[in-house]
């Protein structure tokens, strides 16, 4: 029987243009499959990203709440309470019974604005010191100042309760600046978080004022 070599042609260039077509269907879905693999690993990089951020600032505000205590009980009692001094902290040994001056001195206002920080040792090192979910976390406390509360002395003298100045009735305010910072060596991560408080001379209230 006669061959139509015509219809033959037509019929192999037909199955050559249909395997082209399912090659470039195919490279397009890889493209598109690599594309969302590497989006989804972004936006998982970024989340964990986020949550240790998260870790890192939440590490921080530990250490800001629990200095505010500790000034707070080192003004009630005249000195740093003998718990919370350690080894491994809060309050390292070396930053109340080996440091000149010590954190006592530094809270009570014989050494204002000592020039200590969370990255030295010793008796210039942190005050503060411990190990929160992972996090490295140090934390430097100075006293700054005294400040006199909103009001006048004429004030105080009249009769006014609350808004007077003046040392001799309590209308003062002592500012402390308290530096803190979480870290995490395996990734570098760091939040740091500096808070100014003025607290009553009997440690009684502090308010955070920056």
């Amino acid at each position: 029987m006669p061959v139509d070599e015509t219809n033959g042609h037509m019929v192999r260039n037909e199955h050559g243009v249909a395997f082209l077509m399912v090659m470039i269907l195919m490279l397009i879905l890889t493209v598109l499959g690599i594309a969302a693999m590497t989006v989804t690993g972004l936006e998982n990089r970024i989340a964990g990203f986020q949550r240790t951020t998260e870790v890192a600032a939440d590490a921080a505000e530990s250490c800001l709440s629990s200095s505010v205590k500790i000034i707070q009980q080192t003004i009630e009692n005249g000195s740093v309470p003998a718990a919370v001094v350690s080894s491994s902290g809060p309050v390292p040994t070396g930053a109340e019974t080996a440091a000149n001056p010590s954190l006592s001195m530094e809270i009570n206002g014989q050494a204002d604005n000592h020039a200590d920080t969370v990255t030295g040792s010793g008796a210039s090192g942190p005050d503060y010191s411990q190990t929160i979910n992972g996090y490295t976390v140090r934390g430097d406390i100075d006293r700054l100042y005294l400040q006199a509360k909103a009001g006048s002395g004429m004030q105080f003298a009249a009769g006014y309760e609350g808004a007077g100045s003046g040392s001799a009735g309590g209308g003062v305010d002592v500012l402390y600046r308290v530096d803190c910072r979480a870290t995490l060596a395996a990734t570098g991560t760091e939040s740091r978080i500096v808070g100014v408080y003025a607290c009553t001379l009997t440690g009684e209230t502090c308010q955070r004022k920056l």
